[in-house]
C-alpha cells in the first residue's frame, strides 16, 4: 500500500501528515524546520522528532513511504530547498515536492484550478491561479513593504490611530488597553517599547484592537475597516489578471481563505468581502478556512503539476 507524507512549514512550527490513499493516518506538529528561521541542527532535531513520533503512532517506517510533498515559503531560496533535499534523502523514501506554502493552500482549496486566495495571519498574501495554471500574487512583500490586513499590520496600525486619537482628542480605549497587554506603566514607557530594536511583536496587539472593537471602540475598529480593505484591494488586483486572461463568458473565480486573521478575526474578513463585492457583486467564497496541509497531501497523492 503507498504511503503519503505532506508538511506544511511555517516560521515557527512545522505540521506533518501521514496518509494512505483513503485516509488520514496521523497528524505531528514540531518547531519549524525552515533554515531561514532556525539553525541545521534544531531543524534536524525537530525533523527527526517528527519521523519518530509519526512511526509510533502509525507502525509505519519513513522507508515505507511513496511520495512527500513539502509546502513552505522560501521556496526558491537555496538555503532552504538544498537542506530539505538533503534532510529528506538521508531520512524519507520516496518521490519528493518541493512547493511554496501559496501554492499548497490554493491546491487545498481548488485542487489544481482556477480560483484566489486571500492569506493573513502574522504576514499576509494573496494568490491565484491562472486558467493556463500559472500562479499570480499579490503582496507578501513583508511587514514593512506590505502584509496589507496581517497581524503585523493590525497591531501595528492600532497603535498608531491610538496615539494619533490622543493627538486628536479623541475617546479610545485602546491606547490604555495596549498599556495594560504590555504592563507598562506610562505612554513615555510605551513609546520607547514601541519603538526599540529589535521591535516588539505588534501581531500580538491584534487580540487587543479586536477586544477594544467588539466593546464599541470606533478608534479600534477603524483599524480592522481599513485594514480588511487593504487585503480586499490585493484580492481584486488577482482577480483582475485572472478575468483579464480568462475567456469572457467564464465565470468569477471563487475566493478562499486561510491563517488565522481570516479564521478569527472577523470585522477583517467582512470588509474585505465587502469591499470585494463592490466590484464584483456575484463573487463567491468559501465558509471557513482551508487547511494548507491538505494541498500538499493532495499533490503527494495524485502527483499532479499545473
Amino acid at each position: 500500500m503507498p504511503y503519503f507524507l505532506a508538511l506544511d512549514i511555517g516560521g515557527t512550527k512545522t505540521d506533518y501528515l501521514l496518509a494512505d490513499d483513503t485516509r488520514e493516518l496521523a497528524r505531528v506538529r514540531t518547531g519549524t524546520i525552515k533554515r531561514m528561521r532556525t539553525d541545521a541542527t534544531t531543524a534536524a532535531t525537530n525533523l527527526d522528532q517528527a519521523l519518530s513520533e509519526l512511526t509510533t503512532l502509525t507502525g509505519i517506517s519513513p522507508q515505507a513511504i511513496t511520495r512527500t510533498c513539502i509546502g513552505t515559503a522560501g521556496e526558491t531560496v537555496p538555503l532552504v530547498t538544498d537542506w530539505l533535499r538533503e534532510a529528506f534523502a538521508a531520512r524519507v523514501s520516496g518521490d519528493l515536492i518541493l512547493l511554496g506554502d501559496v501554492e499548497i493552500a490554493l491546491d487545498a482549496a481548488f485542487q489544481g484550478g482556477i480560483g484566489v486566495l486571500a492569506m493573513a495571519g502574522t504576514g499576509s498574501n494573496v494568490a491565484g491561479r491562472m486558467p493556463n495554471g500559472t500562479l499570480v500574487t499579490a503582496g507578501g512583500w513583508g511587514p514593512e513593504l506590505a502584509d496589507q490586513g496581517s497581524g503585523y499590520k493590525i497591531g501595528r496600525q492600532g497603535l498608531r490611530a491610538a496615539l494619533l486619537a490622543r493627538d486628536e482628542q479623541l475617546p479610545t480605549i485602546l491606547l490604555d488597553a495596549v498599556l495594560d497587554f504590555w504592563k507598562l506603566a506610562s505612554l513615555d514607557l510605551l513609546v520607547e517599547y514601541a519603538n526599540s530594536r529589535p521591535a516588539p511583536d505588534f501581531s500580538r496587539l491584534t487580540e487587543v484592537v479586536l477586544r477594544c472593537a467588539n466593546l464599541g471602540d470606533v478608534v479600534a475598529a477603524e483599524v480592522l475597516r481599513r485594514e480588511g480593505e487593504d487585503l480586499a484591494w490585493l484580492v481584486r488586483v488577482v482577480l483582475h489578471r485572472i478575468h483579464a486572461a480568462s475567456s469572457a463568458d467564464a465565470p468569477l473565480p471563487s475566493l478562499a481563505f486561510t491563517g488565522s486573521i481570516m479564521e478569527k478575526v472577523q470585522p477583517v474578513r467582512d470588509a474585505l468581502i465587502a469591499a470585494v463585492r463592490a466590484e464584483f457583486p456575484t463573487l463567491h467564497t468559501l465558509d471557513g478556512v482551508i487547511d494548507p496541509i491538505a494541498g500538499a497531501l493532495w499533490r503527494a497523492r495524485t502527483s499532479h503539476s499545473v
